[in-house]
């Protein structure tokens, strides 16, 4: 394991969970794309960024006791500007816990959900499913023993009922599912390869565009 990964995990026990843009790193480094996304935990951090942030955004709370951050009004979505960061980074401060924001791109397509549990009877399972609103409502979702195959990976993939979402169903962003397939195969790995640990993964969405897969929010459970 990269030992940036053992720094963090190491560092986010006294929290129970690792914090969303430390998520992001860890996924970043096991080869995983997240999306663009700044860590922004002083007003002095907010003026120093002006210039440098692709808008529209996304703005977030980051707080160790904030774990369900839409439920709690943690975030602001179509961010436009400079001003409208520094806005939002004034408004979410009085959140409980806040340890900053997140600020990073929107970025658009198809999306899946990703995660990975630690079963006590069958160990480290995987699973990928079609995302957005309706994920709660159909629970289109695979699940596979980890670490999985690119084979076996595809064939999770093909199981699913809303596949023709990720086909480019009526207008809807086409996918590459080989691409997808490799993305799935290669979080199963790391997954396991984060060791025993890591209780859960959840990437939800991951967004996908063609061959380009990239994580919107990652959250991990020790």
């Amino acid at each position: 394991m990269n030992k940036r990964c053992l720094e963090i995990l190491e560092s986010s026990k006294k929290y129970g969970w690792v914090l969303e843009p430390e998520s992001k790193e860890i996924m970043r480094l096991c080869g995983l794309a997240t999306t663009r996304f700044a860590w922004l935990r002083s007003p002095a951090d907010v003026e120093q960024a002006r210039g440098d942030i692709s808008f529209p955004a996304i703005v977030k709370v980051v707080s160790p006791e904030i774990m369900h951050k839409s439920e709690s009004g943690g975030i602001v979505t179509s961010i436009m500007s400079d001003d409208e960061v520094a806005k939002a980074f004034s408004d979410l401060s009085g959140l409980k816990g806040f340890a900053g924001i997140i600020v990073e791109e929107m970025a658009s397509g198809a999306e899946v959900i990703i995660g990975g549990k630690k079963d006590p009877q069958f160990g480290k399972v995987v699973m990928i499913g079609i995302g957005g609103t309706s994920v709660e409502i159909y629970r289109d979702v695979a699940m596979r023993l980890a670490p999985v195959s690119h084979r076996e990976s595809m064939a999770a993939i093909e199981s699913l009922r809303g596949i023709e979402l990720l086909r480019g169903h009526r207008g809807r962003p086409r996918v590459d599912l080989e691409a997808l397939a490799g993305f799935f195969s290669l979080f199963s790995r790391s997954f396991v390869g984060l060791g025993d640990g890591v209780e859960s993964i959840d990437l939800n969405p991951v967004i996908c565009n063609g061959d380009r897969m990239i994580i919107a929010d990652a959250r991990i459970i020790l």
